[in-house]
């Protein structure tokens, strides 16, 4: 069995039932995996960057259980933007790469397959008054890749292109933009731009397949037959109302 363990913020967390309909990435990405051949080991949490993922050694926790053969998914960037908050922010010409060099090495050390990933666009990206960018960020990943010699999956510039394509549709479909009284958690709904409904979960997760698939192996054999041939088929959205 091979184990993708997955580090990350809440765009990838696996959430309860207390958030629902709140959805990460990596709750649903066993979508897309070979059934009874991999395992996805989903280490994400609420809030985190590089550093206050490291900080509370949960990168620890992964070097302890990684192992051959395995593959380590790393996508930050959200919270490493918070240059007001010092538990979190990175510095994307400095630390955040010295970060992303770290958690590559403890996947390497253990003779496993490191991932990076640009983290996922907020809808509102092209809004000039949006409080973060992630440009410094994902070229900071972008160019930690090229220099570690690691797989690059671009979900800044995929997801981009995806919400330009779905316009409106994105924000009430994809993201967690709620109307009041529908959901027990939310009974005044929300207007959230950066986390996920099930169906946003469910079409990145489908941008990071298609990344792998594009990659080639050994990523591509994570990946089951059906997504393979769903790819082929062109790999559009789930459902249309």
């Amino acid at each position: 069995m091979t184990t993708i363990f997955w580090a990350g913020d809440s765009t990838v967390k696996q959430n309860s039932i207390a958030t629902y309909p709140q959805t990460g990435i990596g709750q649903v990405f066993d979508r897309y995996t070979a059934p009874f051949r991999v395992l996805i080991d989903n280490c994400a949490e609420n809030g985190r960057s590089t550093k206050s993922f490291m900080d509370e050694g949960r990168l620890d926790d992964i070097d302890m259980r990684i192992r051959e053969g395995d593959f380590l998914f790393i996508q930050f960037g959200h919270n490493d933007e918070k240059v007001n908050d010092p538990s979190r922010y990175t510095d994307p010409e400095g630390a955040f790469r010295e970060n992303l060099a770290r958690f590559v090495h403890v996947a390497r050390k253990h003779d496993a397959t490191p991932v990076l990933i640009t983290p996922l666009t907020r809808f509102n990206y092209r809004d000039p008054a949006a409080a973060f960018r992630h440009d410094r960020w994902a070229a900071a990943i972008r160019e930690t890749a090229d220099a570690l010699n690691a797989a690059l999956i671009d979900l800044t510039s995929l997801s981009e292109q995806l919400v330009d394509e779905m316009g409106q549709e994105a924000q009430t479909r994809l993201y967690m933009n709620l109307p009041a009284g529908r959901y027990a958690a939310y009974p005044e709904g929300l207007k959230d731009n950066t986390h996920l409904q099930p169906m946003g979960a469910m079409v990145f997760g489908g941008l990071i397949a298609r990344g792998l698939m594009m990659l080639g192996e050994p990523y591509a054999g994570l990946l089951s037959e059906e997504t393979r041939q769903w790819l082929k088929d062109g790999g559009g959205m789930p459902c249309r109302d």
